[in-house]
């Protein structure tokens, strides 16, 4: 099959897709637990605090904590349309990575001069969250495994031992695997060789550790009002006032973690797009099973394609298998109804027992599917609003686990004037937006065809290059 990639060249039959999806929930695996904390009443009548936290999943979660940690007598009240934990922070995959950057190499193009300190300021995060975890005991099932990124396609090969050479100059725990060796320590027979980040990320149950966040800030005094979506705020005077559908707060500062859903501020609205990520969730696997797939050092792992899949181990040895298809929607669409694509689980389905096809019969138990908020720069941007009093955070693409802490921080420092992270380009700069539709759809579904193409022949056509000219990119 000429220019035909892994997937198609190795697909499994499609009988035996059906048969492992045949009784799959359609909901995220990591929220459907009786554990999960009883919401807060939505907010009613008027209100009052110090700081306002527009957002109930880690920027906002990580926001009023290190707010109450700087000032104990701070009045800081969570606003959250949802639930805690109900959106991206608790349907992802529990990759907790160090970069703030989206990689060592998307930090060259963008941040050379800074990478050494940006590297710095990412280990020392994801040090802190460890820490922090231990600290308050929260059962979240933290693994400090680091990331493994598998070759699929021979052209991979070279690019994971780039990368592994790059991690290493920046002083990460990095080396180059052979096919062999990576065979015998994971037993895929499409593995043709990797790059293992020893020390760059680690896995956690991410709805456990959103709701452990939320436990450790009531136990600080944070208010919160669940149930309540904002609909708008305006500067009034020297504060900033926010509506709600059954309230009105009057705040001093303001911390926006809106992440892929429409911004408060209307200036924001093209800087990120939703884009849709789906995963599935196996049963537990038995001991025949788990001994047939190796692992046994549980590192996190992903392949190399532009078009990749993340996949990792559960606490009970379930297998969670998500990514590939990164999915826009027309007119930045985001509706309950696109978190389940029975097309999008069935190939997934068939990735998987690509790569592992000695689980032949293993089932799937849950299905869903998310929006995470992606920028051209392909990391997070920073900046405030209404004379410096309203701060955000966005546009994680996917890196959100960990970064939204650094985001957290960054944000108070933008509040409160300044600080030690405010003078770097990081903060300083934004990303290009994205143009208006019809634009926006034809050039990011043009850019994901390209991707299956390179992916396909290893070669980049004009408009990857075009874009890397630029200094844009796309990714989830």
């Amino acid at each position: 099959m000429r220019n035909a990639d892994v997937w198609t060249r190795n697909a499994p039959p499609q009988s035996l897709v059906d048969a492992a999806l045949r009784d799959v929930a359609l909901k995220p695996y990591w929220l459907d637990s009786p554990e999960a904390p009883h919401p807060a009443p939505p907010l009613t009548g008027a209100a009052t605090c110090d700081l306002a936290v527009v957002g109930g999943g880690f920027t906002g979660l990580w926001t009023a904590l290190l707010a109450k940690e700087q000032d104990p007598s701070l009045d800081v009240l969570v606003l959250e349309a949802a639930r805690v934990g109900w959106a991206a922070s608790g349907r992802n995959g529990g990759f907790t990575m160090a970069t703030l950057t989206h990689g060592v190499r998307n930090g060259i193009d963008r941040f050379p001069a800074e990478l050494p300190e940006l590297d710095r300021l990412g280990r020392a995060n994801l040090r802190a969250m460890g820490d922090f975890v231990a600290r308050h005991e929260i059962d979240c099932g933290w693994e400090e495994t680091g990331e493994l990124i598998a070759a699929v396609e021979p052209w991979q090969v070279d690019d994971c031992r780039e990368a592994a050479d790059l991690l290493r100059a920046s002083g990460y725990d990095a080396r180059f695997i052979d096919g062999e060796e990576l065979r015998a320590d994971i037993h895929s027979p499409i593995y043709l060789g990797g790059f293992w980040d020893r020390d760059g990320c680690a896995m956690v149950d991410p709805a456990r550790l959103a709701w452990g966040l939320r436990r450790v800030c009531l136990e600080a005094g944070v208010r919160f009002a669940e149930g309540t979506p904002v609909l708008d705020l305006e500067r009034d005077g020297r504060r900033v006032s926010l509506r709600t559908p059954s309230a009105s707060v009057s705040a001093a500062r303001v911390a926006l973690g809106t992440n892929a859903f429409p911004s408060l501020l209307k200036r924001l609205r093209l800087s990120v797009v939703p884009i849709y990520d789906y995963a599935l969730m196996t049963e537990p696997l038995d001991a025949d099973r788990r001994a047939a797939i190796g692992w046994t050092r549980r590192q996190g792992l992903a392949d190399a394609g532009n078009q990749f899949h993340y996949y990792r181990l559960t606490r009970d040895d379930r297998i969670l298998w998500g990514g590939y298809d990164a999915v826009y929607y027309y007119g930045s669409r985001i509706d309950a109804a696109l978190e389940s694509r029975p097309d999008i689980f069935a190939k997934l389905a068939g990735h998987f027992f690509t790569t592992f096809p000695q689980l032949e019969g293993v089932r799937f138990t849950h299905a869903w599917g998310g929006v995470v908020d992606t920028c051209l720069r392909v990391c997070a941007f920073y900046g405030t609003a209404l004379g410096g009093q309203v701060a955000y955070s966005l546009g994680y693409t996917g890196m959100g686990v960990a970064e939204s802490r650094f985001g957290a921080a960054t944000m108070l420092e933008l509040l409160a004037g300044g600080g030690p992270t405010t003078g770097l380009r990081l903060v300083r700069s934004r990303p290009m937006p994205f143009p208006p539709e019809p634009l926006r759809y034809a050039a990011i579904e043009g850019t994901r065809r390209a991707y299956a193409r390179a992916d396909a022949t290893g070669e980049r056509g004009s408009w990857l290059r075009m874009l890397e000219r630029l200094g844009l990119g796309f990714d989830s």
